[in-house]
């Protein structure tokens, strides 16, 4: 049996928590009554040991982990002939070697316990392909999927479930926007015509996501993988 969490607050981790969906997580556990530690990349390096290390520790115990940090690392599409070791690597440490970092980090705790929650945020572009041509983050998103089947398969004796939520697209920073106003008229009103509720993503309709899995709710749900698209993908 694992911990009762009547005595205390549950106590969560966010990263990538200073806009858009991470801020839009961080208030929608809060409301839930969690304790909630918002990160971002001027307060902890998520793909640095030692940081996320001496960060977890600081908090006591950590119950509910949510990888939300990444992104496209200030890139654009080029060739894949172009792409440098460098340029792979920043788009990987950001997305998936952050989220195997923090994990790492917050498990034994858990498992002394017997009770934990990961939450693990990918992108479309790990089931299909990136709407922007980014390689890496097409891999390094569809990598979060295998990560989280994988953790679920090994954490799951020890009470501790591990999900993934696949956001369809947000305007949730600067990057998407800029992705957004790319399209042009013509491009925007094709993306928003493959959505079968005809509308774009906010962060709260992630976050919501986010929230059951974090639940009590959720409590015999582990390795699944939720899109939240509109009906972007309808399989």
């Amino acid at each position: 049996m694992g911990e009762s969490m009547t005595a205390r607050s549950r106590v969560a981790v966010v990263t990538g928590s200073a806009h858009g969906i991470g801020t839009a997580i961080v208030d929608g556990l809060r409301a839930d009554g969690v304790i909630v530690h918002g990160i971002d990349k001027d307060s902890v390096d998520v793909t640095d040991t030692e940081a996320i290390a001496s960060f977890m520790a600081s908090l006591g115990p950590v119950d509910i982990l949510v990888n939300n940090a990444g992104g496209v690392v200030g890139q654009s599409h080029r060739p894949i002939e172009e792409i440098s070791d460098g340029d792979w690597s920043a788009i990987l440490d950001a997305n998936l070697t952050s989220t195997f970092k923090c994990v790492r980090a917050v498990v034994p705790q858990m498992k002394q316990r017997g009770w934990g929650r990961i939450v693990n945020i990918s992108s479309g572009a790990g089931r299909n392909a990136s709407l922007t041509g980014i390689q890496a983050y097409a891999s390094a998103k569809a990598g979060q999927i295998g990560f989280t089947r994988q953790m679920a398969h090994e954490l799951g004796p020890f009470g501790i479930t591990v999900n993934c939520v696949v956001p369809g697209f947000v305007l949730s920073n600067p990057a998407t926007r800029q992705q957004w106003d790319g399209y042009g008229e013509t491009g925007q009103a094709a993306l928003v015509e493959g959505i079968a509720l005809r509308r774009l993503g906010e962060p709260e309709d992630i976050a919501n996501g986010v929230r059951f899995f974090a639940s009590d709710a959720a409590s015999y749900v582990t390795g699944q993988v939720l899109p939240v698209n509109g009906g972007r993908t309808l399989f």
